[in-house]
């Protein structure tokens, strides 16, 4: 049987341990970066990788390799504050003519959780809440989760990912000898090794045409995650913290994926590990 074969548009942060847990699983995987040196560097590490760009016009060199796999993994988050949503939104509409001329019959799309509203509420915002372009706190990628949904023809799986975070990423440092943080407010956070396993999990189980939110299950308050990451990495902890305000309380809900058969490695935000 013919390996199953994968595209990557965007080894960063994920797309790059996502490539390499998928090719020690026996996947035929390739993926894309925007310079030349870094393709390089990655096919000599054993990545294989090309050079690919959305400028927001399709740039680079046989890039059409990229489109020649059974499935597509979207993962080039929109960089509103630097060129705006508009540029995003051009770069997706590129994106679907490579793709409705190439082999590509599976897309997952790595969204954010930030497109729920950034109301407060009682409940946790699931896959089922109803988001319009008037509430949600993410619009220009809401706006592309709907482009895709109603553009492509094949099988899509949105992964809605909360703060990813792991490694260097440590939410603490942010906020180190910082004055009046927020810390009452839960967090929604997952580990990078978790999100990279459950884009796995998806395309192994085959868990297609699903909006899936990606959030560890427990959500501990900013203050604990932060005293934590100073106590557990020598780091100063916030100078000072707001006052609590009753009823300020956003959870996203990470059931849906567990429901499904996903064991998280990490599930509490308090025991992720990191590395300064």
């Amino acid at each position: 049987m013919s390996k199953k074969s994968i595209s990557i548009i965007g080894l960063g942060w994920i797309g790059l341990p996502l490539a390499k847990e998928l090719i020690e699983s026996d996947f035929s995987v390739v993926g894309s970066t925007t310079t030349s040196q870094k393709a390089k560097d990655l096919n000599e590490s054993g990545v294989p990788a090309i050079q690919f760009s959305l400028i927001p016009y399709p740039s680079g060199e046989g890039f059409q390799k990229l489109f020649q796999s059974e499935t597509l993994v979207i993962n080039i988050p929109p960089r509103t504050k630097s060129n705006g949503g508009e540029h995003f939104l051009e770069q997706m509409k590129f994106l679907l003519g490579l793709v409705e001329n190439s082999t590509v019959k599976k897309i997952i799309f790595i969204s954010s959780s930030g497109v729920y509203p950034s109301n407060f509420k009682d409940g946790e915002y699931t896959e089922e809440e109803l988001i319009t372009d008037e509430n949600t706190g993410n619009s220009w990628l809401w706006k592309a989760e709907n482009f895709w949904k109603e553009k492509f023809k094949g099988d899509l799986t949105i992964i809605r990912f909360g703060g990813l975070l792991g490694d260097e990423r440590v939410p603490g440092k942010y906020f180190s000898n910082k004055e009046n943080v927020t810390g009452h407010t839960p967090v929604n956070y997952i580990h990078r090794q978790d999100s990279t396993r459950l884009i796995q999990f998806v395309i192994e189980k085959n868990l297609w045409n699903q909006t899936l939110n990606g959030v560890a299950p427990i959500h501990p308050i900013r203050k604990d995650v932060y005293e934590k990451n100073a106590t557990d990495l020598g780091i100063d902890p916030p100078k000072s913290f707001a006052p609590q305000k009753d009823g300020e309380k956003r959870v996203i809900s990470g059931n849906r994926i567990i429901e499904l058969g996903f064991e998280f490695i990490f599930p509490n935000p308090l025991d992720f590990p990191y590395s300064l």
